[in-house]
């Protein structure tokens, strides 16, 4: 039967050769933690200059533009359904922030009831307006869909008026308006912004009315206070 030999020197060299690979193996791992231990510290320090950066709204650097706006809502006064129209525009500024003014007003007749009427003969109305400061925040204002928060606040407005209708051929434009009554109004909202033009946005949205300190009969804060949803258009240099 013939004997198999093996060279003696071939047992000696295997655990040579394994011992290089794992060494070939440890540098590897070490290049890599490297490379990312460089990585993490180019991250850091961008971020760190990123941060160091103050940001503010009144910038030499900052974009400057200005709208106005167009807004219908659709609300409640006392119960009843009021169709409110309103116009606001002002100072646009790093293409975020609009610092404005506005003003808006009823325009459907919201009767008064006769226990509140200054003139229970008449066929009075009660008419809402409000003015003041308007302000917006947009998030994302390049983005054909994007989010923007307002609010109003300034005073508001009621008073009683007799109103006439077209059919009245003894309509009379002189002063006819009764118990004007005034107070402060705060108004938040929220609203969809969709980029038709680069020059032009319609703004579907939701906002509350806040009334405080109303005394006109049948108007109380709680009556003039509740949800307006509006329809708005915006024109200008965005």
């Amino acid at each position: 039967m013939n004997k198999i030999y093996f060279p003696q020197d071939r047992g000696k060299s295997f655990p040579g050769c394994l011992g290089g690979m794992k060494r070939t193996k440890a540098m590897k791992a070490k290049s890599k933690l490297s490379v990312l231990i460089v990585f993490f510290l180019i991250a850091t320090s961008v971020c760190a200059q990123e941060s160091n950066h103050v940001q503010t709204v009144f910038s030499g650097s900052k974009a400057s533009g200005g709208y106005g706006a167009l807004n219908n809502k659709f609300t409640n006064i006392g119960g009843d359904y009021a169709n409110l129209v309103e116009v606001y525009g002002g100072w646009y500024i790093n293409h975020k922030f609009l610092l404005g003014i506005g003003a808006g007003a009823t325009t459907n007749n919201i009767p008064v009831p006769l226990e509140y009427s200054v003139d229970p003969l008449r066929n009075m109305s009660y008419e809402y307006g409000q003015v003041g400061l308007v302000t917006e925040y947009v998030f994302g204002s390049n983005k054909t869909f994007h989010f923007a928060f307002n609010l109003f606040s300034g005073a508001g407005f009621t008073l009683q008026y007799e109103r006439y209708g077209w059919h009245n051929l003894d309509y009379n434009n002189g002063d006819n308006d009764y118990d004007e009554n005034w107070f402060f109004v705060a108004e938040p909202g929220v609203q969809v912004e969709i980029n038709l033009l680069k020059w032009m946005r319609f703004s579907p949205g939701i906002s509350y009315r806040a009334a405080f300190g109303s005394d006109a009969p049948g108007l109380s804060d709680n009556a003039l206070s509740d949800i307006s949803y509006n329809a708005t258009l915006k024109f200008g240099k965005f």
